[in-house]
């Protein structure tokens, strides 16, 4: 059984990534207070311990999931091609709109980090929000065709 083992937001663009233990997911506001929530088909990121692992792995480096700057971390979930997919977490659903494409930015953070994300979606996926509610880490995470 999968669980929700990671929550963060930023104020706003370039912005350290926060650590929270429980956040509201609302559909107006993504993951609130994150800067990014606002309505759209990249409201709210969520990211594959297990794909994050196998890329650090590929690099030979220890890394924290929060250099990817993704607003969820899930484990034992695949990700890869999971557009059109709900993922549920507690009561909140989260539709998958597709990859989520590393940036430039993780070159910044460490060298060689953007070709290992490439592969598989390791760099996780965007999701819109169809169910609000409150996640708590350690929420039940389900991956729904």
């Amino acid at each position: 059984m999968s669980r929700l083992t990671g929550i963060a937001i930023r104020s706003a663009k370039r912005k350290p990534m926060q650590t929270l233990h429980v956040a509201q997911v609302t559909k107006s506001h993504g993951v609130e207070h994150d800067f990014r929530g606002k309505p759209g088909r990249r409201q709210v990121t969520v990211l594959s311990n297990k794909a994050w692992l196998q890329a650090c792995s590929e690099m030979n480096q220890e890394l924290d999931w929060l250099t990817r700057r993704a607003n969820l971390l899930v484990d034992d979930i695949d990700l890869y091609e999971s557009t059109g997919k709900v993922i549920k977490i507690g009561d909140v659903k989260l539709l998958i709109t597709g990859e989520t494409d590393p940036c430039s930015r993780m070159n910044e953070a460490m060298p060689g980090l953007f070709d290992a994300l490439l592969k598989n979606w390791r760099g996780g996926v965007c999701c819109k929000v169809i169910s609000e509610g409150k996640v708590l880490l350690s929420d039940k995470v389900e991956l729904i065709e």
